[in-house]
C-alpha cells in the first residue's frame, strides 16, 4: 500500500483519512511514516514517561504551517494500530507552538 495515493478524506475538510502514526496510550515510542519508502520506523524513544490520550497521525497530502502534513489526534474508544488509515470528522484544534514555530493539531 502506498500512502501517497491515499486522498485527503472523502469530503475534506469535513470527513478526513487519518493516517495513525501512534496509538492511543501506547508505550512512550515515536513513529513515524517515512514518506518516500512508505515505512514505519521508530524515530526516537521519548526520555519522559508519557502517553498519547488518543491516537495521533496525520492526513495524507495536505501541508500545515511547518511544512510537514496535517497532525491529528483521533478520539476512539480502543488503540488503533501503527500504519492504519481511519475515516474521521474533525471537531476541534489545538493551537500549538514548538521550537519550530506554529504547530496545530487537529482533533477528530
Amino acid at each position: 500500500m502506498s500512502y501517497s495515493n491515499i486522498p485527503a478524506g472523502k469530503d475534506a475538510p469535513n470527513d478526513i483519512y487519518v493516517i495513525i502514526e501512534i496509538p492511543a496510550n501506547a508505550a512512550p515510542i515515536k513513529y513515524e511514516i517515512d514518506k518516500d519508502s512508505d515505512a514505519l520506523f521508530v524515530d526516537r524513544f521519548m526520555g519522559t514517561a508519557m502517553f498519547y490520550p488518543a491516537n495521533y497521525g496525520y492526513v495524507p497530502n495536505t501541508l500545515s504551517l511547518d511544512g510537514d502534513p496535517l497532525d491529528v489526534l483521533v478520539v476512539t474508544p480502543h488503540p488503533v494500530e501503527p500504519g492504519s488509515v481511519i475515516r474521521c470528522r474533525p471537531v476541534g484544534k489545538l493551537n500549538m507552538e514548538d521550537d519550530g514555530g506554529v504547530d496545530a493539531k487537529l482533533v477528530a
